[in-house]
């Protein structure tokens, strides 16, 4: 199953902070998070969480357009 990048906002951060970690692509737009490899949930809140499906879009972030989380995928 092909994997991408996309990026998922950290929560609790006092600024918009984006994480970038791989997910397999469902189609669709629909993606289930996979963990980086050094994730960590008691160091950083993630809005959705490894093994969660979401539906994505692109978005202007400050290194480029990319693929980021924006809900959850039923």
């Amino acid at each position: 199953m092909p994997s991408i990048t996309i990026y998922v906002r950290l929560l609790d951060e006092g600024t918009d902070v984006w994480r970038p970690t791989l997910a397999t692509v469902c189609g669709d737009g629909v993606f289930r998070i996979l963990a980086t490899p050094n994730y960590n949930p008691e160091d950083e809140s993630w809005e959705f969480l490894p093994g969660e499906r979401v539906r994505c879009e692109k978005r202007k972030l400050s290194g480029g357009e990319c693929i980021v989380a924006v809900e959850l995928a039923h």
